[in-house]
């Protein structure tokens, strides 16, 4: 990696990716949920930078993260439900898509030319003391190239982006493992676009609602997450696996015998924290495919479920 770092993510490294990103360059930091490519949100270049460094379809929007209410409300026009929303799970990993404000400094790349910006406030004290040290929102897709499998360390950061990012910094494995669960609030009712670390059935309880799934839009998606083939190590992926041919892996779920094991005891939580570090471990050269276990279709289930179809969905789409 001879353009970029590892730094351990002190007091003094924060600063210097702070001063990095204003600069216009890129640095990926952790988050609860998985590594971030970090640009500054308000700057055309360096969120151009960020489409060029993954190989990301510029229609694909971006999430702004930031470190406060008062720099959310500076980005987007936050309705009842937002503050319901913000209040009972920022920071956290729910991504909110709202009404871009007439005079937010967002740029347009980054929202691919939409009316809505999506925004998180992630819960990890590095990322908050960097987007603080910055001064600005930043520009976080996954840390990884389009359509790969999401990093979760600062070592996955390294061998997939190497010297396309000027500085990593090493916050340890990412305590969620999945990326955000995205609800759209831009229109007149809410809807869900991504499952997530923050569970559906959680999120209607606050809301006091059904969330409706809005369908996947591969031609122009709302947020991050909604291209059919995304997620996917090299090697073919096969969901709901009972048993495996010659020259496959299991990734295995609950207690059975498999070749790595998202939890052995059946814990959702356990399995989404170790989905993509797995992933990354079992797609190796020689390998025919990988077959997975099936995994409930509830709470977290839901996201890793999400995920895993993607990863099992045809190439060539992202």
């Amino acid at each position: 990696m001879p353009d970029s770092k590892i730094l351990a993510a002190t007091p003094d490294a924060v600063a210097e990716a702070a001063e990095a990103l204003r600069d216009g360059r890129l640095v990926a930091f952790p988050t609860e949920t998985v590594y971030g490519l970090g640009g500054d949100a308000t700057c055309d270049r360096a969120v151009a930078a960020i489409f060029e460094a993954k190989g990301r379809p510029s229609f694909n929007p971006l999430i702004a993260h930031v470190a406060s209410m008062e720099q959310a409300e500076s980005l987007v026009e936050l309705n009842p439900d937002a503050h319901r929303l913000a209040a009972r799970f920022w920071p956290g990993p729910l991504t909110l898509v709202l009404p871009r404000r007439a005079d937010s400094k967002v740029s347009l790349l980054a929202s691919a030319g939409l009316d809505s910006i999506a925004v998180r406030m992630p819960d990890h004290p590095v990322a908050l003391a960097l987007i603080e040290a910055a001064g600005r929102p930043l520009a976080a897709p996954s840390a990884n190239r389009s359509g790969a499998v999401s990093p979760t360390t600062a070592q996955h950061v390294a061998a997939c982006l190497g010297e396309r990012v000027s500085l990593i910094l090493d916050g340890g494995p990412c305590r969620v493992g999945v990326e955000s669960t995205v609800v759209d609030l831009s229109g007149d009712r809410p809807a869900l676009l991504r499952p997530g670390g923050v569970e559906v059935e959680t999120l209607e309880a606050v809301l006091g609602l059904v969330l409706p799934h809005a369908a996947d839009s591969p031609d122009a998606p709302r947020s991050p997450g909604q291209l059919e083939s995304h997620y996917a190590p090299s090697a073919p992926v096969r969901l709901n696996a009972q048993a495996v041919e010659a020259g496959w892996a299991l990734l295995g779920f609950g207690p059975v015998a498999a070749t790595l094991n998202l939890s052995p005891s059946g814990d959702l939580e356990e399995a989404a924290a170790n989905l993509f570090a797995m992933l990354r471990a079992m797609d190796r050269p020689g390998l025919s495919g990988i077959a997975v276990s099936p995994i409930p279709e509830y709470g977290l289930g839901l996201a890793i479920n999400d995920r895993l179809r993607r990863a099992a969905a045809p190439r060539g789409t992202s």
